[in-house]
């Protein structure tokens, strides 16, 4: 299959929606399928084996780590993409990239998933604070509806968010098709390499969270819980790697907490090994966002052996399951530092949950989930039927 993919987002933009395009458009590569991406141009390549198409972009004044695609750069693109014979648009982010995926699809006549990877009732909230929150989720409801409606198929990385949109109203056919790890890639990382690189002595207890320093995330929740661990282990450190526009809030929560010790940031990690080292420095990786739709990073710290403290709110509820390799906790500021002490000082329990954590990430890979998003394809496109036959695009009068 030949599949265009558009995204207001990817690397070096380090979120999880860049993850997901990455592995998706990797294997797929390597299944024999052809890939061509639309994305951002943050000035700065990235290693990839299929095409990439940056679009001249403007930055987004509230959060200056994004850009906003611009629609006219694309349009000058399109001569050329309608001589690639796509089979379907794939659009993998709301905003510019859907409304212009939608008016590629129609004019080249293709069919369009959609891939639906944020959970904006929760999500609005933490950005435009001063709109009253019911408000914010009745427009993220009619928001999500119209755009979901709007394509032939929805890839939706967890039964937990696709039963939300159909609560809300969504029609369209959809697969629960969640994002792959490469388990190659997160079978083996070095700690104790991390910590010399940091200066961390080898024995120091240590705690982890990888993740964007996003409000959405919740991380200020783990900065009280690490004020509840200190106590019983003094010398905690959270290590924190990531950046975002909450960091400068959290640094000086840190400081409020008395916690200014206790706390390592390290910006964003390559994934050329420092990224899977930091992941092993940890006797424990800690996660409690409640608005992830899956939480790809609990899968990676899983398929490392690093045994997991969580709360399970929507998409997380899935990758923890039964809760092997895993503490589930209450988001109640004592239940999850207790669980989290319990793993820095019992170490017949950190060595049964990592065994139960790296079983667990097993069923994750990326071949086998890419798979399933391939078959989904095929049921969108019809593949094999006449031209003529494809579905078309219900919305696509809506594209500028």
């Amino acid at each position: 299959m030949r599949v265009l993919m558009i995204s207001d987002v990817y690397f070096p933009r380090v979120t999880g929606v860049s993850t997901s395009i990455q592995t998706f458009a990797r294997e797929m590569l390597l299944k024999g399928h052809e890939v061509t991406l639309i994305a951002p141009d943050y000035g700065q390549d990235t290693q990839d084996p299929f095409e990439i198409i940056r679009i001249p972009s403007r930055y987004l004044p509230i959060d200056p780590e994004d850009l906003i695609l611009r629609p006219r750069q694309i349009r000058r693109h399109e001569p050329r993409l309608a001589r690639c014979n796509f089979d379907l648009v794939h659009i993998q982010t709301p905003f510019i990239a859907h409304y212009v995926g939608l008016g590629i699809a129609k004019r080249l006549g293709l069919p369009v998933v959609e891939s639906y990877h944020t959970f904006f009732e929760e999500y609005f909230q933490h950005y435009v604070s001063f709109v009253p929150s019911r408000w914010l989720k009745r427009a993220a409801r009619y928001f999500s509806v119209a755009q979901c409606n709007a394509v032939d198929g929805l890839a939706v990385p967890s039964q937990a968010m696709l039963d939300v949109l159909n609560g809300y109203g969504v029609k369209t056919p959809a697969a629960v098709i969640p994002t792959g790890i490469e388990l190659e890639q997160f079978s083996h990382g070095d700690g104790q390499r991390f910590r010399a690189r940091y200066g961390i002595p080898p024995d120091r207890p240590a705690l982890v969270i990888v993740s964007r320093l996003a409000y959405e995330k919740n991380i200020n929740f783990i900065l009280r819980v690490l004020a509840r661990v200190k106590p019983e282990v003094p010398n905690v450190l959270l290590i924190i790697a990531g950046d975002g526009p909450a960091k400068r809030d959290l640094e000086r929560q840190a400081d409020t907490l008395g916690l200014a010790g206790n706390v390592l940031f390290t910006g964003y990690l390559g994934r050329d090994g420092s990224l899977e080292d930091c992941y092993c420095a940890g006797s424990a990786f800690l996660f409690a966002s409640r608005t992830e739709t899956q939480g790809l990073v609990l899968l990676e710290a899983m398929a490392l052996g690093v045994p997991v403290v969580s709360t399970a709110i929507m998409g997380t509820k899935e990758v923890l399951g039964n809760g092997r390799g895993a503490l589930i906790a209450e988001e109640d500021e004592q239940d999850f530092a207790a669980k989290a002490a319990r793993v820095l000082k019992e170490p017949l329990l950190r060595e049964r949950l990592a065994r139960e954590a790296r079983q667990q990430a097993q069923a994750w890979s990326a071949p086998v989930l890419t798979d399933r998003m391939l078959a989904f394809y095929e049921r969108v496109t019809g593949q094999g039927a006449d031209d003529a036959q494809r579905p078309a695009n219900r919305a696509a009068g809506s594209a500028p």
